[in-house]
């Protein structure tokens, strides 16, 4: 073997992966090193040893980069959301965007050269959602905060610098009554307990607040004196929501929800419009750098009041609308239903009234459009999940052959692979990631294609 697991190595870090490690080669082989900067010779342990590569954990910065900083948050390196912390932030920038040119270089036929990434002025606090696991420590003592990295072990958490910080008091205040009141935790092995997460969402321009407090039952002891409590004390909040969630299951909200206070949502401003964001549908998390990223978008994909636009994963309409004033007419498609529903109360909250939206599978509403419907798109904005287009949704787009497609992502690896099999008909002009996620491995990216043809 190359190297040897729990064997000691002193390496040099040669540069930095996609999300933040850094890279190190001892005879030809890769490792991954956490927490190293490009630059920097460190001593280190190796923990996990693959046919391809292994993973070091450092034990001595011998030599230490210029850009690397003294981590502000206590348990940055448990909790593995902010994996960029001990780096300047302009450095985490331009990571990010060696990153994305490195999977375009990889991957394209045309290399285009990745635009800086579009940072914050302000990269702290910027998080609009926030979830809470609740549970009990090792001793049996209730705990709120986050999972340990790679793990369902809650640490306990007293700021968060990413996090908003009016919801963050929010949150600590139902977990002191839910302590006080002894209302019971629910226990992942065994399945028992009522309280699973607090779930808080603030509108960044408005102030207002929901909370959704996702319980394994149906009933919170002294509910009615719980939601007079955080009214009294937090008079922002606009809507309390008890979410039911009896599933073992990772995913945090169920299906079922209730209005102890409120209409079940909030409203939050973006661009020009104002939108109602419900417990259930999608919104950025970052709706500062949201609005910069839709622009770019927008701007990008040049329409004209002659033009028929596709969205597709268009959430609560946020994309939709921002293309709307400049469009003939806009047809949005979401596979989930309350967002859809969102959308057309928000289209009609800002008196809009060009676009449609469709409840449904993407590929099959696509395919309805242009088979059934006979409507040809002229553009063509997509916004995927991370696991990035569908071959349907690409075949789809290379058939009707709009002239411009504007792409954008939460993953550049799903992004570049769908951008090569786009690249047959399609040139990519341009490739911008914007940091929505400060601190974190995360970027987003706007990438814009223009037909050969029409060059």
């Amino acid at each position: 073997m190359l190297v040897e697991k729990n064997k000691e190595y002193t390496v040099d870090i040669i540069d930095n992966g996609f999300a933040g490690e850094g890279i190190a080669k001892i005879n030809n082989f890769t490792i991954f090193v956490p927490n190293s900067i490009k630059g920097e010779k460190v001593k280190i342990v190796i923990v996990k040893v693959l046919s391809s590569h292994a993973f070091g954990k450092i034990i001595e910065i011998i030599s230490s980069s210029n850009q690397r900083i003294e981590s502000d948050c206590n348990t940055y390196k448990r909790c593995g959301g902010c994996s960029l912390r001990h780096i300047q932030y302009e450095e985490t920038l331009k990571i990010k965007q060696n990153a994305v040119q490195s999977l375009v270089n990889k991957t394209l036929n045309n290399k285009v050269i990745v635009e800086p990434v579009l940072g914050m002025e302000n990269p702290y606090h910027y998080r609009n959602k926030a979830q809470y696991p609740i549970g009990t420590d090792k001793n049996g003592k209730p705990v709120m905060g986050v999972f340990a990295n790679r793990t369902h072990e809650i640490i306990p958490i007293q700021t968060c610098l990413i996090q908003n910080e009016k919801t963050e008091e929010l949150a600590k205040f139902i977990f002191d009554y839910i302590v006080k009141n002894k209302i019971s935790i629910y226990d992942e092995k065994t399945r028992k307990g009522l309280i699973r997460h607090i779930v808080t969402k603030i509108g960044v321009k408005t102030d207002e607040m929901m909370c959704i407090l996702v319980i394994n039952g149906e009933k919170i002891p002294k509910e009615k004196e719980l939601v007079s409590e955080i009214t009294r004390y937090f008079p922002k909040v606009r809507t309390i929501i008890k979410n039911m969630n009896r599933k073992n299951t990772n995913v945090i909200l169920g299906q079922q929800n209730i209005n102890l206070y409120g209409e079940g949502y909030i409203k939050d401003e973006l661009g020009d419009y104002v939108f109602k964001i419900s417990p259930l549908s999608f919104y950025q998390v970052n709706p500062l750098q949201a609005e910069r990223l839709y622009q770019i978008g927008v701007d990008a994909a040049k329409i004209s009041k002659q033009d028929i636009v596709f969205d597709l994963y268009c959430g609560i309409g946020t994309i939709s609308l921002f293309m709307s004033k400049f469009a003939k007419r806009v047809y949005g498609i979401e596979i989930v239903k309350e967002a859809v529903e969102m959308a057309k109360e928000n289209a009609r909250l800002n008196q809009v009234k060009n676009v449609e939206f469709i409840a449904g599978d993407v590929e099959e509403a696509f395919d309805d459009l242009l088979h059934n419907r006979k409507i040809i798109p002229d553009i063509v904005m997509v916004d995927p999940p991370r696991k990035g287009l569908e071959q349907r949704s690409v075949e789809n787009i290379l058939a009707m052959r709009p002239k411009r497609l504007v792409y954008i992502s939460c993953n550049p690896a799903t992004l570049v692979r769908d951008l090569a099999k786009l690249e047959v008909l399609y040139e990519v002009k341009a490739l911008k990631p914007v940091d929505m996620f400060p601190f974190t491995s995360h970027v987003e990216c706007v990438a814009v294609l223009q037909l050969k043809q029409d060059r």
